[in-house]
């Protein structure tokens, strides 16, 4: 996620994937900043495929 030069950004304006085990989009996180192209869940659970 690029920076934005300290302006804030809205959470419409930031990038969306579809979770592989729900299927619900979910949006960036800042912890998932270096990984993010490797993240396929929206959450534990559904990482663990609980």
């Amino acid at each position: 996620m690029p920076r934005t030069g300290g302006k804030a950004v809205r959470k419409g304006d930031l990038p969306q994937k579809v979770c592989a085990a729900c299927g619900r989009p979910f949006a960036w996180r800042k912890k998932w900043a270096r990984v993010w192209d490797e993240v396929r869940y929206c959450s534990e659970k559904c990482r663990r495929g609980g």
